[in-house]
C-alpha cells in the first residue's frame, strides 16, 4: 500500500507541470497575437479608431442689388432677424423634435403661415414619436414580417386613432410647426426656420441658448426689397423662397453649379437672366466630424462674397413719368368711349436709345374689367404682339427700293384696287398720285399694295380691276427677309428670358394678303420689335441689339457708394441693312414728313426737337356673345431730333373701339413720352451746369 501511494504521489507534480506547460503555450500564443496587434497593426487600428470625416458646407450669401441709370436702388437687400438649423450627420428624428421641443419655448409658430401649413403627416409624425410603442402596438407580428419597412412605418402611421390626431395643445402645434421646418434640413446645411417677424426678444433669447439647442443658430438674412415699390415690377422678375428652393425641372442644372436644392434663385425676369451675377460666392464651411456624426471642429475655407450688383439703363424717375402718361390716356380713352372702348385692355410703349440700344422706358398699363383696376403691366412690351398697322411702311418702302421693284420718287396714283373675287382695297380716303415720301407722309396703303404686288411678280400699273393677279409666293420669304432686317418677326436679342416673336401668318398663293403684310394687317409684332424697327430707321441701318443692363459692379463695402465697374454693355450691332445709304435717307424725310405735313402734325409739327414719325391703324376684333366685333389697333412709332436721334419709341393701343372722334391715344403718349424726355434732358442739363458754376 505504502509503495502505490509513493508512485501516485510522484506521477501528481509530472502532470500539473504539462498543465501548466499547456497554459504556458495558450498565454504565449495570446501574447504574441497581442503583439502583432499592437505593433505590426496598432497604428492602422488607431488610424481607424481616430479617423474622422471633413465635409464642406457652401452659406448663402446676399444677391446683388440691382440700380437704375442714375444709380438710385431698384432692388434691395432687407435684413431679417433669422432662425437657422443645421443638423449633423445621422440626425434622427426624434433628435429633431426634442430640439423643436426646445426652441418653441423661445419662438413663436402660431401665424396662420406655419399652423395652416401641418399635414395630418406631420401630426401622425409627432404622435408617433411621442409613443412609439403605443403606435406600434397596432400593427400584429404576423404584418410585421410581411411588410417592408417604409410600409410598416406608413401602416403605424394611418393607424393612429382620428381623436388623437385632432387633440393637440396650441404649444403642441407649435413644435410640429417647427419640427416641420426641421425635417427639410440637409446634413450639415443651414435650413431657415423663421426669418419672417422675428422678434428682437425672440432673437436674443434664441442666442442665449445656443448651448441646449443643437444645430440651431440665430443669424441673419435678407428679403428682396422694391424702393420703387410696383414700377417695374414684371420686367425686374422675382426670386424663389427657400422653401420653393432650385425649380425641379432645372435640378441637375443648378446643382452641378454649387446650388443646394433649398437655394433662392431667380424664376423670372432680369432676376433669372442674370442669375449667375447675382447669385455671389457662397462662404464655404469645412466641418470635421467623427464616425458618429459629431461636429469635432469648423473652419472657413472660402470667404463667402454678396453677388455682383447690376446697373440698368432705365432712369427710374423716368420710367414713373411713362407710366403715368400711358395709364392716363389709357384711362382718358375709356372714360370717354366708355362702351366703344370696352374691349381695351391695355396700353403699351418702349423708349429706348436708337443709337446704342440702351432701353430708356419700357410701361405695359393693363385695366382688369373685373376687378376695375390698373396695374403695371410692363412685361407685355415683350410677351404680347399685335397687328401693327401703318407703322410698318417704312420698312416696305425700303424692301421696294432695295429690291428695284419701285425707284426712288416713283409715282403711283392712289385709287382703290380690286384683285378678282377679293373685296376692294384702298386707303383710308383717295390720295391721288403719291412718291414714296408722300406715301409714307400721307400713310397710303395703295402705295405698298403695289410694291406687294410687283415683288410678287405682278407690274401691270394702274391694276386692271376685277382681274387676277399673277403672284409667286418665293415674295412671302422676300419681304420679311427685309422685315426681319428690322426686327420684325424675329427675336430683337434682349437681354431677358423670353420674348415673342410674334404671330406669324400664312405664306399661301393669295396676293391680297402679302398685300395685307405690307400695311401691318397680316403678321403681328411686340412693341419691343416696333422699337427696335424704327430705331434701325432712325440709326441709318444699323440694328443694334434692346438691352437692359448699363453694367456689372462689384460689390461695394459700403451702402453710400456703388463697387467698381466689372463689366460694361457695349453697343452691339446685330446687322447692317445693306442697301443704298440714299434709300434709308428717303425713308427718314418721309417719317419726318409724317411729323410736320402728315398724320401727325397735329401733335408733333409745333415740336422743337424735331421729331419724325410713323402713325398706325389696324383692324381687330374680339370675340363678344358669339359675335365678332371689330375694333382698330392704334400705333404710333417716332424719333428725334431726326437729324440726330437720341431717343425713339413705340407706343401702341390695341383694340380701341371704332368712333368718330376716338380719343388719339397713341399720339398723346408719344407727343408727352418725347416731351418728356427732352424736359428731364433740359433739366438735367441746367442742374449739370449749376454744378459747374458753383
Amino acid at each position: 500500500m505504502g509503495k502505490k501511494k509513493r508512485r501516485k504521489k510522484g506521477q501528481l507534480p509530472f502532470r500539473i507541470n504539462i498543465l501548466f506547460f499547456v497554459v504556458f503555450l495558450m498565454f504565449s500564443m495570446l501574447i504574441m497575437q497581442l503583439g502583432v496587434v499592437q505593433i505590426l497593426n496598432g497604428e492602422a487600428f488607431q488610424e481607424e479608431i481616430d479617423r474622422t470625416i471633413q465635409d464642406t458646407t457652401k452659406i448663402p450669401v446676399p444677391r446683388g442689388k440691382i440700380y437704375d441709370s442714375n444709380h438710385n436702388v431698384v432692388v434691395d437687400n432687407k435684413p431679417l432677424y433669422s432662425i437657422t438649423y443645421t443638423p449633423a450627420k445621422g440626425t434622427q428624428a426624434e433628435d429633431r423634435l426634442k430640439v423643436a421641443e426646445k426652441l418653441a419655448t423661445f419662438i413663436s409658430m402660431d401665424s396662420e403661415e406655419y399652423l395652416d401649413g401641418i399635414t395630418e403627416r406631420n401630426r401622425q409624425e409627432y404622435v408617433y414619436l411621442k409613443d412609439t410603442e403605443d403606435a406600434e402596438a397596432r400593427v400584429s407580428d404576423k404584418e410585421l414580417e410581411e411588410l417592408s419597412n417604409s410600409d410598416y412605418y406608413n401602416t403605424v402611421l394611418e393607424r393612429i386613432p382620428e381623436n388623437q390626431l385632432n387633440d393637440f395643445s396650441k404649444q403642441q402645434l407649435e413644435v410640429i410647426a417647427i419640427k416641420k421646418e426641421l425635417d427639410k434640413a440637409y446634413s450639415l446645411t443651414p435650413q431657415i426656420v423663421k426669418n419672417e417677424n422675428v422678434t428682437a426678444e425672440e432673437y436674443a433669447k434664441v442666442a442665449e441658448h445656443l448651448d441646449v439647442l443643437p444645430g440651431i443658430n440665430a443669424t441673419t438674412d435678407w428679403d428682396r426689397a422694391y424702393p420703387y415699390e410696383n414700377t417695374f415690377r414684371s420686367l425686374l422678375g422675382s426670386i424663389t423662397s427657400q422653401e420653393q428652393g432650385i425649380p425641379a425641372d432645372s435640378e441637375d442644372y443648378y446643382m452641378t453649379r454649387g446650388y443646394s436644392r433649398n437655394d433662392r434663385v431667380g424664376r423670372s425676369g432680369l432676376e433669372e437672366y442674370y442669375e449667375e451675377v447675382l447669385r455671389g460666392r457662397k462662404e464655404q464651411i469645412q466641418y470635421t466630424t467623427t464616425k458618429s456624426g459629431r461636429v469635432i471642429d469648423s473652419e472657413t475655407v472660402v470667404e463667402g462674397k454678396r453677388g455682383k450688383d447690376l446697373v440698368l439703363t432705365v432712369d427710374m424717375e423716368f420710367q414713373e413719368k411713362v407710366n403715368q402718361i400711358v395709364r392716363e390716356e389709357l384711362k382718358a380713352a375709356k372714360s370717354k368711349h366708355p362702351y366703344a372702348n370696352r374691349f381695351m385692355e391695355d396700353a403699351i410703349a418702349v423708349v429706348m436709345n436708337p443709337k446704342t440700344g440702351e432701353i430708356l422706358a419700357a410701361s405695359g398699363q393693363a385695366y382688369d374689367k373685373k376687378d376695375k383696376e390698373y396695374s403695371n403691366a410692363e412685361h407685355r412690351t415683350l410677351y404680347n404682339a399685335n397687328l401693327p398697322g401703318s407703322t410698318v411702311k417704312g420698312a416696305t418702302v425700303l424692301a421696294g427700293l432695295e429690291s428695284g421693284v419701285i425707284s426712288p420718287g416713283q409715282v403711283f396714283n392712289d385709287s382703290p384696287i380690286k384683285i378678282a373675287t377679293d373685296d376692294e382695297k384702298s386707303s383710308y380716303r383717295n390720295l391721288g398720285p403719291v412718291n414714296d415720301k408722300t406715301a409714307l407722309q400721307d400713310s397710303s396703303n395703295v402705295y405698298m399694295f403695289y410694291i406687294a404686288l410687283k415683288m410678287g411678280g405682278e407690274h401691270r400699273y394702274p391694276f386692271p380691276n376685277g382681274s387676277n393677279a399673277s403672284f409667286d409666293t418665293a415674295a412671302w420669304q422676300q419681304m420679311r427677309n427685309y422685315f426681319q432686317q428690322f426686327g420684325l418677326g424675329v427675336k430683337t436679342g434682349i437681354d431677358y428670358p423670353y420674348e415673342s416673336v410674334g404671330y406669324i401668318g400664312e405664306s399661301d398663293n393669295r396676293p391680297g394678303l402679302l398685300m395685307d403684310y405690307a400695311i401691318g394687317q397680316y403678321d403681328s409684332f411686340t412693341v419691343m420689335q416696333m422699337a427696335q424697327y424704327v430705331s434701325t430707321i432712325a440709326n441709318d441701318g444699323y440694328r443694334v441689339r434692346p438691352h437692359f443692363l448699363k453694367e456689372i459692379r462689384e460689390p461695394s463695402k459700403s451702402d453710400e457708394q456703388l463697387g467698381s465697374v466689372y463689366r460694361s454693355v457695349d453697343t452691339e450691332v446685330l446687322n447692317k441693312i445693306e442697301m443704298d445709304e440714299s434709300y434709308i435717307n428717303r425713308v427718314q424725310e418721309g417719317f419726318r414728313l409724317v411729323a410736320t405735313n402728315g398724320t401727325a402734325k397735329n401733335y408733333l409739327a409745333d415740336k422743337d426737337y424735331m421729331p419724325a414719325a410713323k402713325t398706325g391703324t389696324a383692324e381687330s376684333s374680339v370675340v363678344e356673345n358669339g359675335e365678332l366685333v371689330y375694333t382698330e389697333n392704334l400705333s404710333l412709332v417716332g424719333y428725334a431730333p431726326y437729324d440726330d436721334p437720341e431717343v425713339a419709341f413705340a407706343v401702341i393701343a390695341p383694340n380701341t373701339g371704332i368712333v368718330t372722334k376716338q380719343h388719339p391715344i397713341q399720339h398723346m403718349i408719344g407727343s408727352r413720352i418725347l416731351d418728356a424726355y427732352f424736359d428731364m434732358k433740359d433739366g438735367n442739363d441746367e442742374e449739370s451746369d449749376q454744378e459747374e458754376n458753383e
